[in-house]
């Protein structure tokens, strides 16, 4: 059974930085790309940073150019999202999701498992 857990949401000061964990169990860790996905309350789900599985991988957006890092620990089959000088408007629910097409893509449609999400709020 495919399962996704995201982990490493919170409450930070704009500035800040947080490092998301997304743990993966139940398939084929290197046959899959891994996304992240945010959703802030009252927009679309949006595409924020992907890998696939032989750690090539695309941030989406300028916004995280240069604050955002995604990785990979393919023992443990978890990748994690690094944000750093974190803004109000990062504030959203992050979802990691994965793939077999082990290629990144922006549609969601394409990501056939998914976590449950973590908050992450970005606050004074």
């Amino acid at each position: 059974q495919p399962h996704l857990v995201e982990s490493g949401g919170g409450l930070v000061q704009p500035g800040g930085s947080l490092r998301l964990s997304c743990a993966t169990s139940g398939f084929t860790f290197n046959r899959y790309a891994i996304i992240w996905f945010r959703q802030a309350p009252t927009k679309e789900r949006e595409p924020v940073a992907c890998i696939t599985s032989s750690g090539g991988y695309v941030l989406y957006g300028d916004a995280g150019v240069g604050r955002l890092a995604i990785s990979q620990d393919n023992a443990e089959k978890i990748v994690f999202l690094e944000m750093n000088r974190l803004q109000l408007e990062d504030t959203a629910v992050y979802y990691c999701a994965a793939t077999d097409r082990n290629r990144c893509v922006p549609d969601e449609g394409s990501y056939s498992y998914w976590g449950q999400g973590t908050q992450v709020t970005v606050s004074k």
